[in-house]
Order: C-alpha cells, then structure tokens, then sequence
C-alpha cells in the first residue's frame, strides 16, 4: 500500500496556504476586528490538560456516535460555512461527497453554492442539515425551510448569532467586501424568541439554534423547544472580545440540564480538541476551518484525508487516555492548565512556521 500524500494535518495546512489567493486565505485564519475572540477559541482548548487513566481495555476502541438517530463514525460533521466555492470545485457539493464517503453530518450553510438542491441530488445518501440565515419573512423563511426538508434534509439549523455583520479587518484591509450588504439582512436583525416558537410550531424536524453563548440563553432556547443548542462565536468572526467556546461549554451544559443535545464549534482543529469538547459535555463537534483547508488542499480526496487524520488522532487520545467508547468521558479527564503556545488559527500545528500560518 502506498503511504497517502498527507500524514498529518500540518501538511494539509501548508497545502492549503499555498493553494489559496491572499483572500481565501484570509478568510480561513481571520477573525473580526482584534481577533481577540478567535484567539480566546484557540486558548480555551489550549488551558485545558487530559487526565489519563490506565490499566483500562482500550484493545477496541470506538470513536463513533448516534446523533438525532443518525449513525456518524466520529462525533463531529462538517460545520454550515459560507463560500466553500472558494475552496474547491463545486464548493458544498464536494464536501457533501466526501462527509457521505467517510461518514459523518454534512450542515449545509444557505450562503454556500450551489445551494440545497445540487447538493441532495448530487448526495443523494448522505447525511445532511441545514442551516439558515433569515434574510426574509416569515414565508420566505417556512417557504426555504419546507423546501429543505423535501430534498432530504432530516434537522434544521437558525444561525441568530449575526444581527450585525461584523467588521472583518483583514477582509476590508484588502478591499474583499462579501456580505456586508445582503438583501433582506434587517430580517436576521429582528430574529427574536417569538420567531422559534413559530418555527417551532410549524415544522417537526429537529431544530437547532446556533450561537448560544450563555447559559440565560442555552435555558430559554429548551424553554422554547429547540432540540439541539449549538455554542459558536462563528470562529471568532463576529463579537469581537467574546469568550472562548470551550470556555462557554460548562455553563450552557449544566444550563440545558440534558433537556437538549449540545453541539460546538471554534477553532476546533485536531483530535484532542474534539475530545476535550466531548469530555466536557458536547454530543458533537464541528468543524469548520479544517473542513476548508482539506478542500483547498485537495478537493474531495483532500477533505476525507483530513477527517482520516482526525479519526487517527481521536483513537490515538481515547487510547491513551483509558477510554473505549465517548460515553465514558467526563469532566474528571479535564483540568485547567497553563497555555503553552500563543493562539492563533492554525497554533495547534506548531511545525508550521509563522509565514506559513498567515499573510502577515
């Protein structure tokens, strides 16, 4: 057999960057103003340390899940992300491809080409949600929603996290203006709780809300009925000076009480990190800016290589860490401990150099 092309993840990374323009690029490691947030993402999985145990059976280890009844071979999907169009031929198409060839979740993002359609009749089998942003009333919203759920998608996904569209420095710097000014965007800005319980109401599907970032939040979104409470800050790409996502799990956990599944995203990039996540409480883990650095670095092939990777990594710390199956992990495997390593996007890959991490 011979030795794949990528054996880590460092060197999809490096692919990536030197396959991508300045502003793709910039939009894979960027954040918004200071980028404070996006960094606060990557140190709170960094103050977090494994406490192993040993003497435990791990001659079988089984990193898989059941999310909303569906089979995923690890406990992570590839995240709702706008414009993978930039990253590959095809853009949501071939991620939808390479999520059903491993085996895992697809989200879909409404502001991802070439939209609902071309992927259920391109991937016909996979795994996939939806996720939207509310750019019109309440029936355009039920009309996109419905339409969704007869292609094939099996749970539903508000992004409420984007009133505003915040003020990506890096992307301005370079004059890369993309959807500042969408067209029906004062819709999203009047998103409120009135609008779940309607969309709650209307449609049985599985519904998620993502952007929970408080347990006040994580407590009125199961009041409301919603099914899953997704924590994201968006990567880092929206409240400036927000808290890490892994630094908001413990409080959303105990908030939801398991009345919901819990599902995060940010900055999650190596196998660690999704066990850290799950250890602390999440059901699943998404992944965003790796699922676009496996496409840039090598389309389809390059993305399941990716989660192939991750999958190593994840049997590798279950492993060391005395654990056969992710039910077993808990809070107890985590404590605090002192960052080692200055956090930006790509720091967990500490043999890329500065150059190769960004731009700048």
């Amino acid at each position: 057999m011979s030795t794949p092309q990528f054996l880590t993840m460092h060197e999809l990374v490096k692919k990536a960057r030197q396959n991508l323009n300045h502003n793709n690029w910039d939009y894979i490691v960027g954040g918004t103003e200071t980028e404070t947030t996006l960094r606060r993402n990557r140190h709170a999985l960094d103050a977090l340390a494994f406490r192993p145990r040993v003497l435990c059976d791990v001659s079988n280890v089984d990193p898989s899940t059941t999310f909303l009844g569906q089979k995923s071979r690890l406990p992570v999907f590839l995240a709702p992300v706008g414009g993978l169009e930039h990253f590959a031929d095809d853009g949501a198409v071939t991620a939808a491809r390479a999520a059903h060839e491993f085996g895992v979740i697809q989200m879909l993002s409404s502001v991802c080409e070439p939209g609902t359609e071309p992927v259920a009749k391109g991937v016909p089998e996979g795994m996939r949600s939806f996720q939207l942003y509310v750019h019109g009333d309440p029936a355009w919203v039920d009309d996109i929603l419905a339409r969704a759920l007869s292609l094939g998608y099996t749970s539903l996904c508000l992004t409420v996290d984007t009133a505003y569209y915040s003020r990506r420095e890096r992307d301005l710097a370079q004059r890369n203006i993309r959807r500042a000014n969408v067209p029906g965007r004062e819709h999203q800005a009047a998103l409120n709780w009135k609008d779940i319980d309607r969309i709650r109401s209307k449609f049985a599907a599985p519904l998620m809300l993502k952007g929970i970032a408080t347990a006040e939040d994580a407590k009125l979104a199961v009041e409301h009925g919603v099914d899953v409470v997704y924590v994201s800050n968006h990567g880092g790409r929206q409240l400036d000076h927000g808290m890490g996502t892994m630094d908001m799990l413990p409080e959303v956990v105990d908030a939801v009480a398991g009345k919901a599944k819990i599902v995060i995203d940010g900055s999650f990039n190596r196998g660690t990190d999704v066990i850290k996540a799950i250890a602390a409480g999440a059901d699943m883990v998404g992944i965003g800016r790796m699922q676009c650095v496996g496409l840039a670095a090598g389309g389809q092939a390059g993305l399941v290589r990716m989660l192939e990777i991750l999958e190593i990594e994840i049997l590798s710390c279950m492993g060391l860490l005395g654990v056969q199956h992710l039910r077993e992990l808990n809070r107890s495997y985590l404590r605090t401990a002192p960052v080692v390593t200055d956090p930006r996007a790509f720091s967990s890959f500490p043999l890329l150099t500065f150059e190769e991490q960004s731009f700048y």
